[in-house]
């Protein structure tokens, strides 16, 4: 079996009145987290960044709990996705036009507590949410 291709992604969490808040991303019907491909030669932790940038323009993230990671099972066409855990001192998040595609990746962004975001979420992206949750608390 061939090597699944490597996406990688930031869970983008603010703390909001004292509760964590996740960033999602619509793009259709489908909800996730800022990620993308991990271009040859790209340290994955530096492609999550740069995708988090790219999608949503939020930069100065605090990877404050660490570099841990989580990986979705293999999925589509024997792709995996990996998380990181970061925070944003800000919610100023815009959807800018890709100019590979000519519009916005996505459609919409929402900040969520835990239980809303699990809701729009596939049962792979929900296992990453859940860890997420696991790692930065709710203190």
């Amino acid at each position: 079996m061939t090597k699944p291709t490597l996406s990688a992604g930031v869970v983008v969490v603010r703390r909001v009145d004292g509760t964590y808040r996740y960033l999602l991303l619509r793009a259709h019907q489908y909800w996730d987290f800022p990620k993308g491909l991990v271009e040859p030669d790209e340290d994955p932790l530096a492609a999550a960044v740069r995708e988090v940038e790219e999608e949503t323009t939020l930069t100065g993230l605090d990877f404050r709990w660490g570099h841990d990671f989580r990986e979705t099972e293999p999925y589509g066409k024997n792709k995996v996705a990996r998380y990181y855990v970061a925070e944003s001192r800000t919610g100023d998040v815009m959807l800018p036009v890709s100019l590979e595609l000519g519009h916005p990746e996505h459609d919409e962004f929402r900040w969520l507590v835990h239980a809303p975001a699990r809701a729009l979420l596939v049962p792979r992206v929900q296992t990453i949410l859940d860890w997420a949750q696991g790692v930065v608390g709710d203190s």
